[in-house]
C-alpha cells in the first residue's frame, strides 16, 4: 500500500512472460521443448489473462507513445541477431541460422524482447513528464508493432491526485484522559480475584440459590428436527443466575435439590453464538447431581505471593495499576488516533486509486487465511469459500486504511517526519526474535523483496500519527 511511483517494466508490457536481452540467458532457443513450453504458458497467460479492477477513472492517466519504425527495425535486427548467434537448430550450424528461419521460429519471443527493450525507458520518461506518480501496474489497451513499421502503444493507469491538506493541524478530536479511576482500579481487583476462585461443595442440606454452581447431568432434544443429534452433558457446572447462564436453566434449577430430575425448555434467539442452536427450541431432561459454591480468596499478601513475586498486597497493587495505565494508554491512544485520522478523512476527500484498494484488500484476505489455516482449516476446506462475499466485505475497511496511509504520508512530508536507521534496526531487532530469524538474513530476505522500504514507511506513519495525536488538547 505504498502511493509512489511505480516504473513499467518488462513484465508489464502486454506480451506478460518477461525475457531477457540474450536468449541463451533463460533458454536455448533451438530446443523445440523448450519453444513448446514457451509457446504453452504464453497461450495460457492469455487464455487466463486477468484484466484487473475496474480503475477509477478519478485517478486515471492515459498515455500514448509512438516510436518511429526506423527504431522498431533497429531493434528487431539487434534482437534477431542475439538469437541467430544462439539458437540450435537440427539442419544449421551454430550461428548461421539464416534470418528467416529465426524470425519465423521465435516470432513471438521476438516481438517480446523488442517491447521489452522499446517501451519501459520511454514510458517512464513519458510519465515523469505528466508529472504523476503511477501506482499499481500500468495497463495497456493498445499495441501495435511490426518490422518495419512504427510502434503504438497507449496504456492506462492509475496515480494518488493532488489534494490539500492546508489547516490540518486545526483538527481535533476529543482527548480521553488515561488516568486509573476508582472504579476502574475495583473492578480489575474484583476480577482478577474471580480469576483466583475455587468451587467447592456445598455439605448442608438446602435448595439451589442464586450465585450457586448447580453440577448437572443433561439431555435436550431439538424440537422439530427428528434427525438432530441430541444435546448431551455429564457432571456440567451452570451457574444459578449467571449472566452466562440461559435464564430458562436458572429458572428451572433455582431452588431444586441434588437427586431431582427438572424439565427446561429452552427458545434460543437467531443470532445465538452457536449456530446449530440458533433459532431452535430444546426440550432438557435436567438431574441435578451436586449444589457447589464459588469461593473467593482474600486479597492479602499470601494472595498476593501466590500470583508472583510478590512481597506484599501493596506490591501487587502497585504491579497492576502500571499494568492497567499502560494498557489503557494504548488503548486510548489506538481509539483517539482512529478518530482523528477519520475527521482528517472526513476534513480531506479525495479519490483513491482502485489498485491500491485491491492490495490492500489482498493483504487482509492473506491475513485472515493464514489466522483460518492456523486455526486448523485446510485447503480443501478454504477452497470453498466465497471469496467474492469476503473480498466485497473488506473493501470499505481496506478503503479507509489506503486513505489513511495516504493523508498520513501527505501529512509526514509537510511534518518533515523521518525514520532514522536506528529506529529501524530496532523494529528488525524485535521483528528478528518474533519470528526467530536471525537479523541479517531477515534484512537480506526484507531488502529484496521491498519489505524493508515498506515497514521504514509504517513507521513513519505510526510517528506521524503519535506527533498528531501528542498536539491534541487534553
Amino acid at each position: 500500500m505504498r502511493p509512489e511511483g511505480k516504473k513499467l517494466s518488462s513484465t508489464d508490457t502486454l506480451e506478460g512472460n518477461p525475457q531477457p536481452d540474450s536468449a541463451e540467458a533463460t533458454h536455448d532457443p533451438g530446443s523445440e521443448a523448450a519453444h513448446q513450453e514457451h509457446t504453452r504458458q504464453h497461450d495460457h497467460a492469455h487464455d487466463g489473462h486477468d484484466h484487473g479492477p475496474v480503475l477509477n477513472p478519478d485517478c486515471t492517466r492515459e498515455l500514448v507513445l509512438d516510436i518511429p519504425a526506423d527504431e522498431v527495425s533497429k531493434a528487431y535486427g539487434k534482437v534477431v541477431r542475439n538469437y541467430q548467434k544462439y539458437a540450435k537448430i537440427p539442419g544449421f550450424r551454430n550461428g548461421k541460422v539464416p534470418e528467416s528461419v529465426i524470425k519465423r521460429r521465435f516470432a513471438t519471443e521476438i516481438r517480446k524482447n523488442v517491447i521489452d527493450g522499446l517501451l519501459p525507458e520511454r514510458f517512464n520518461k513519458a510519465v515523469q513528464d505528466l508529472g504523476v506518480k503511477p501506482v499499481g501496474q500500468p495497463r495497456v489497451t493498445e499495441l501495435t508493432m511490426d518490422d518495419g513499421a512504427p510502434l503504438h502503444v497507449k496504456a492506462v493507469f492509475e496515480f494518488v491526485p493532488e489534494f490539500s491538506i492546508d489547516g490540518y493541524q486545526s483538527v481535533v478530536v476529543e482527548k480521553p484522559s488515561v488516568a486509573i479511576t476508582k472504579e476502574e482500579f475495583q473492578r480489575e481487583l474484583t476480577d482478577l480475584r474471580a480469576s483466583r476462585a475455587t468451587i467447592e461443595p456445598v455439605e448442608e442440606d438446602r435448595a439451589l440459590v442464586d450465585g450457586d454452581w448447580a453440577q448437572i447431568t443433561y439431555h435436550g432434544h431439538v424440537e422439530g428436527d427428528e434427525e438432530a443429534a441430541p444435546i448431551t452433558g455429564e457432571d456440567s457446572l451452570v451457574e444459578i443466575g449467571g449472566k452466562d447462564t440461559v435464564e430458562a436453566f436458572s429458572s428451572a434449577l433455582r431452588g431444586a435439590k441434588p437427586g431431582q430430575e427438572l424439565k427446561a425448555e429452552v427458545i434460543y434467539p437467531a443470532d445465538y453464538g452457536e449456530a446449530k442452536l440458533a433459532g431452535k427450541t430444546v426440550t432438557y431432561n435436567l438431574e441435578v447431581k451436586a449444589i457447589k459454591k464459588r469461593t473467593l480468596p482474600e486479597l492479602d499478601d499470601d494472595f498476593a505471593r501466590e500470583l508472583g513475586a510478590y512481597e506484599s498486597f501493596a506490591d501487587l497493587e502497585a504491579s497492576v495499576r502500571e499494568h492497567m495505565a499502560n494498557r489503557k494508554k494504548r488503548s486510548v491512544e489506538g481509539e483517539t488516533k482512529d478518530r482523528l485520522l477519520a475527521a482528517l478523512m472526513e476534513r480531506f476527500p479525495f479519490a483513491v486509486p482502485e489498485s491500491l484498494v485491491q492490495e490492500q484488500i489482498d493483504a487482509r484476505l492473506e491475513r485472515g487465511l493464514r489466522a483460518l489455516a492456523a486455526q486448523g482449516m485446510d485447503t480443501e476446506q478454504m477452497r470453498k469459500l466465497d471469496f467474492g462475499r469476503l473480498r466485497a466485505a473488506q473493501r470499505d475497511s481496506a478503503t479507509a486504511e489506503v486513505k489513511a496511509s495516504i493523508l498520513l504520508d501527505r501529512i509526514s512530508d509537510a511534518e518533515n517526519v523521518s525514520v532514522s536507521d536506528e529506529e529501524l534496526d530496532n523494529e528488525l531487532q524485535l521483528a528478528a526474535l518474533q519470528s526467530r530469524e536471525p537479523v541479517d538474513t531477515l534484512r537480506a530476505r526484507l531488502t529484496g523483496d521491498g519489505g524493508l522500504a515498506r515497514i521504514r514507511e509504517q513507521m513513519r506513519r505510526e510517528k506521524t500519527a503519535s506527533v498528531l495525536y501528542e498536539r491534541l488538547p487534553g
